[in-house]
């Protein structure tokens, strides 16, 4: 196979940023995850998305200075793979690679749901299986129109944060020392009663995803001018703008509601809030302006899975063939098309699969994720591996150390949830073992020609065969 065509360095800050955020989709988060954070913690859940925010910043600071010193396409299983050796990264990859695949069809049949309160009785799955095609569509063309496409769709999902915000703060009904001092939740016996520090606790783990995405960015570095000094910033401004745009309408929302028993118990918190104080035309507004916000995230994870794809060819993951078609870019567009395609086709496949079952397989790979870049920034100071990167986070080790912790209780917390925690954890072990075994057995037999490679004139751990080997052991 000939060497992989780079991606042309066409992309600034401002471009990268708008498809982060949009990998992100703050309204979604907002609309759909945090009220699992409030059915789980109630008027504490400003509590829980505080605490969450603060490990999440401990995550953008580990993003960062592992990002810039390996501004690769491939994401988090190239920076890992760099710190931590062939091995793992071949089993992030095939985990993020899974996970990937299964984030369309989770989030297009979200949208589906969404386009109900302008089409009653709507059809999820042809729905979804369109909003995927029209997605992939998209994703085809050129980086720069993707990121103006997208910060279109971002601006409307903006909006419809703002209004319920501009909602909540003009018609405040209590103060926030009430919240944050005497949180209610519904107790066992369908009444109320004060917040348990337990369930703020477990609350966090919800919030935590809420926030994530903001390292998204390192997928597009390949396509950004001066990625190694940019991209830091970029993560980190991708944090900022997430914290604002989800905190806020939340906060707003909990002060402003009308009746907080009744916010605490609903089951669309954010949806009620706007019909009780906005109206029904509003109501749908913002429901459309959502559903939108989801569409827009299924394009932004289909570009990130296609790049994950040609990332994962280019270090010769697949058969020759395979690797060859996947590092193939558009002659007009510079696009993987053909990983995209495939990525796309895999998606609409994948609606037909059962809903709860998707968030099962695709749950906690995050935590996965999340646990390898603590260790990777961590091995990357002690070895020197990273010490080329232009960002350090401030404080080391305290920016890692406090992502373990947390990643620790988020662990637990999900092994104690026998519907989705529970079965997420041992089918995000079981994708990367899979893998693992795959390596081992493939290298064995001298099958696998995996080797780690980029762009970037950063130095590069690619080393020969006899290398790779002893990295391995």
């Amino acid at each position: 196979m000939s060497a992989a065509r780079p991606f042309p360095r066409s992309m600034k800050l401002v471009g990268v940023l708008l498809l982060t955020l949009s990998a992100v989709t703050p309204a979604s988060s907002v609309f759909v995850i945090i009220p699992g954070v409030i059915q789980q913690a109630g008027s504490g859940a400003l509590i829980s998305l505080a605490a969450a925010a603060v490990v999440s910043l401990a995550m953008a600071f580990v993003y960062a200075e592992l990002a810039s010193a390996w501004p690769l396409a491939g994401g988090e299983y190239a920076m890992v793979g760099r710190a931590l050796g062939p091995f793992a990264a071949f089993m992030l990859m095939g985990a993020n690679t899974v996970a990937y695949t299964l984030v369309p069809p989770v989030l297009a049949l979200g949208a589906a749901a969404y386009l109900g309160a302008i089409w009653p009785g709507a059809p999820p799955i042809p729905i979804a299986a369109g909003l995927i095609a029209l997605s992939t569509l998209f994703g085809i063309l050129n980086i720069r129109l993707n990121a103006w496409v997208t910060g279109a769709f971002l601006a409307v999902e903006a909006i419809a944060l703002l209004v319920v915000a501009v909602l909540g703060f003009t018609h405040l009904a209590r103060p926030i020392s009430e919240v944050m001092l005497h949180p209610i939740v519904v107790t066992a016996a369908a009444g109320l009663g004060p917040t348990p520090l337990t369930a703020i606790a477990l609350a966090i783990t919800v919030a935590i995803f809420a926030y994530n995405g903001f390292g998204a960015a390192v997928y597009f570095s390949e396509e950004m001018h001066e990625a190694p000094r940019r991209i830091a910033r970029t993560i980190l401004w991708a944090l900022a703008f997430t914290l604002a745009l989800e905190f806020l309408p939340t906060a707003a929302t909990v002060l402003g509601a009308p009746n907080l028993a009744a916010l605490v118990r609903s089951q669309s918190p954010f949806g009620d809030f706007v019909e009780a104080v906005g109206g029904h035309a509003l109501g749908v507004a913002v429901s459309l302006g959502v559903a939108l916000a989801i569409v827009n995230a299924v394009i932004a994870s289909l570009l990130i899975n296609a790049r994950i794809l040609y990332a994962s060819a280019r270090d010769k993951a697949w058969h020759e063939a395979v690797n060859g078609a996947f590092t193939r870019l558009h002659g007009r567009y510079d696009s993987p098309w053909i990983a995209t395609l495939c990525t796309g086709a895999a998606g609409i496949a994948c609606c037909f699969i059962p809903f709860h079952l998707l968030l099962v397989l695709n749950g906690m790979n995050v935590v996965a994720i999340y646990i390898s870049l603590c260790a990777a920034v961590i091995v990357g100071r002690v070895t020197g591996a990273s010490a080329h990167a232009p960002y350090k986070s401030p404080l080391f080790p305290l920016a890692p150390a406090v992502g373990l912790v947390a990643l620790v209780g988020v662990v637990a917390a999900n092994w104690g949830d026998p519907d989705i925690g529970r079965p997420s954890l041992i089918a995000t072990v079981a994708v990367m073992v899979l893998f693992g075994a795959y390596y081992v057995v493939r290298r064995r037999t001298g099958g696998l020609a995996w080797a780690l490679s980029g762009p970037e004139p950063s130095p590069l751990l690619t080393p020969d065969a006899r290398n790779l080997e002893a990295m391995d052991g």
